[in-house]
């Protein structure tokens, strides 16, 4: 039997829980207003890697939901596991390397996020040791690399303007290289969505 060596597509998704998404959202129009923005980037999230040629990995957040529109045949379906979002992503891609030479993880925060900056990405990490898609806020909507690194992951501040500069700093210290791609925009607030 032939082995899948296509790269991992790996994406975080959060479950969509009225009261539990786009909670910056919500403080300007609502728990259902948000739920309905975070539904409308997951739709994005989803059609867009179902366009991108990888062994696509969808972790969940609190649980693996078998009859939503993420079909078992596209996705490899998985828990997030971990303390902090870096710990969980850490081990994501420690999960998903062994079975392939490079993986891209993506969140489902950006709507200008489409198929070809993935696959610039796992482009990049054939002449790279990382590829980064920063965003707008001073974090990143993606990032690539071809082995599983802690110290990228760890003592970082989530969700603050610092992470990309720190973890550019990680990389630099080990004296790694890496391609930045376009900056683009999270879909964090309310005036994100209505510029988008």
């Amino acid at each position: 039997m032939q082995l899948d060596r296509r790269p991992a597509l790996i994406i975080f998704i959060k479950n969509p829980e009225k009261g539990k998404v786009k909670t910056r959202i919500a403080q300007s129009v609502g728990d259902d207003k948000a739920l309905e923005v975070y539904l409308a980037l997951l739709e994005h999230t989803r059609r867009m890697s179902l366009a991108v040629d990888a062994r696509r990995y969808l972790y969940y957040s609190n649980f693996i939901d078998h009859s939503d529109a993420w079909a078992a045949a596209h996705f490899i379906k998985k828990l997030q596991r971990g303390a902090d979002l870096g710990e969980r992503m850490h081990n994501a891609f420690a999960e998903t390397l062994p079975e392939t030479d490079k993986a891209v993880i993506i969140g489902s925060d950006c709507l200008a996020l489409q198929a070809d900056f993935v696959e610039q990405a796992f482009q990049a990490l054939d002449k790279y040791d990382y590829v980064i898609g920063p965003s707008t806020d001073g974090g990143y909507y993606l990032l690539g690399m071809k082995r599983a690194n802690k110290a990228l992951f760890e003592g970082i501040a989530w969700s603050t303007e610092v992470v990309l500069a720190h973890t550019l700093e990680r990389i630099e210290q080990e004296n790694a290289t890496y391609l930045l791609l376009p900056a683009l925009t999270d879909i964090d607030h309310w005036e994100d969505w209505l510029k988008a």
